[in-house]
């Protein structure tokens, strides 16, 4: 993998987006529905894109709203649809699209008060809260965000009663019928003034940020991290969740610095990714390089994507923790320390997450659930309470509540960041430090990530393949075994 002579910099401006340029083409180009790369495409986390080549413009927005509009009505869902967006330039006009869209269907929707920003996490455990309240009808929800994406990026993801990302037949129906849409020239969506939708009467505002932060004590030893008066560095990397880290301090007592308060849809602070691209990927050394500098001005710090579902643990002795690596310190301090949760719950993981996971659950006498690429798959389980922990090797993770029920069905990189200071607030070591010891226990594991370039082609190749397609009994010197 080719490193850029810019990886780890300061972002120079010749990186920057053109903001007014990427807010005008969402608005003015039209993508050519029979071009399969200007459809609508929904992948493990929604339809992703950018206005700048036709892959995420406003006629996506207008044609998969009300795709979801239809969904919603075939599948009975009759409850608020609850919205946040993040930080990225194409989140704010695609909310207002979106609101124009659900409002002109006479759809209940929920925003956050001011219009503000909200993280992937506070919109699952909203739709849960709401469905756990109330009998009869469910609520659901959809987050506008590309993730830790570049700048020019844009993102419109789905989340259904399950509180979790949206499982393939929900997509593909909503992604096939807003496809339909496009062809049919926007003719069946139903649309309402932006000025008008708010003031709708189906249209509600709540203030989404203080119930969760007074809920985190019930899925985080918040105590237990305040009584330590650890030394916590934060940097939001300009997301979606900058607006809670001054009142989870307030509010737990915690020695909290928030190192870079900004918000700028160009991104304009970070530090480039390997490849030489703005992206804000906090399992990167090369994004992260701003907050690594500081750590030994912190106990533990840590950053997360814009849309907050993902994690980055920073500490005096580790650095930039390898998120296989603290997933299994993780996984080992969880299981070690909930004793309200089942018995019988397992250890969630992906299939290319890594093996020392496996070591620590059966050293622990827990069962390991092994699933596809794609959080989704833990959504059951986590439900249910028989998936204690569910983490992916992309640095997304979630997990239950004291009480062994559900915190949310999405990944949450707030609770992980706070799990990374009650680990150092109960044992009195460092997460890597604790790691250490896993491989001394279990041995050392070994993991590289390869990004590989593919086509839109290959892609739907990829998503079609079943196990009758593969033809070899081998992978490299390996066989391959059958389910």
């Amino acid at each position: 993998m080719k490193i850029s002579p810019l990886a780890g910099k300061p972002a120079p401006n010749s990186l920057l987006v053109d903001i007014p340029k990427l807010i005008a083409a969402y608005y003015t180009e039209h993508p050519d529905p029979d071009e399969i790369s200007q459809q609508v495409r929904f992948g493990t986390s929604g339809h992703r894109g950018t206005s700048l080549n036709g892959s995420f413009n406003e006629d996506h927005i207008l044609a998969t709203s009300q795709a979801i509009v239809e969904y919603r009505a075939g599948e009975g869902i009759s409850g608020p649809l609850y919205i946040g967006m993040d930080t990225h330039a194409l989140s704010e006009p695609a909310m207002r699209t979106a609101v124009e869209v659900f409002a002109g269907n006479g759809i209940d929707i929920v925003l956050q008060e001011g219009l503000g920003y909200t993280p992937t996490p506070v919109i699952s455990r909203a739709i849960l809260i709401f469905n756990r309240d109330h009998s009869g009808v469910e609520a659901d929800g959809v987050v506008i965000t590309p993730s830790h994406n570049p700048p020019s990026n844009g993102g419109f993801k789905y989340n259904p009663p399950n509180g979790g990302p949206a499982g393939t037949e929900a997509t593909r129906a909503i992604q096939d019928r807003a496809n339909e849409i496009l062809r049919q020239g926007l003719k069946p969506v139903k649309r309402m003034l932006w000025e008008k939708a708010l003031l709708a009467d189906t249209t509600h505002f709540e203030d989404y940020l203080h119930p969760y932060i007074e809920d985190l004590r019930h899925v985080v030893n918040m105590e237990a991290i305040s009584a330590s008066g650890l030394r916590i560095g934060v940097d939001p990397l300009g997301g979606a969740g900058i607006q809670y880290w001054e009142p989870i301090a307030a509010m737990y007592g915690l020695d909290m610095d928030v190192v870079n308060p900004a918000v700028d849809p160009t991104f304009r602070f970070m530090t480039v990714d390997f490849d030489g691209k703005i992206r804000m990927d906090c399992s990167s050394p090369y994004a992260m390089a701003s907050l690594i500098s500081l750590k030994d001005k912190f106990d533990v710090a840590f950053g997360n994507d814009p849309d907050y579902d993902r994690h980055g643990i920073v500490t005096p002795e580790g650095g930039l923790m390898n998120p296989n690596h603290f997933l299994a310190v993780s996984a080992w301090y969880l299981f070690s320390n909930r004793h309200n949760w089942q018995p019988s719950a397992t250890v969630g993981k992906t299939v290319v997450t890594s093996a020392m996971l496996d070591r620590v659950a059966r050293s622990l006498g827990r069962g390991v659930t092994e699933t596809p690429v794609g959080f989704k798959w833990f959504v059951p389980g986590l439900l249910s309470g028989s998936l204690g922990f569910g983490g992916e090797e992309s640095a997304g993770a979630s997990f239950l509540r004291m009480d062994g029920t559900t915190w949310t069905t999405d990944k949450d990189g707030i609770i992980m960041d706070l799990l990374a200071c009650e680990i150092l607030a109960v044992t009195g070591d460092d997460p890597a430090i604790h790691y250490e010891d896993l491989e001394d226990q279990f041995g050392k594991s070994y993991y590289k990530r390869l990004e590989a370039p593919a086509t839109l082609e290959e892609r739907s190749v990829f998503k079609k393949l079943t196990p009758e397609m593969v033809k070899t009994d081998t992978w490299r010197v390996n066989p391959l075994r059958p389910n």
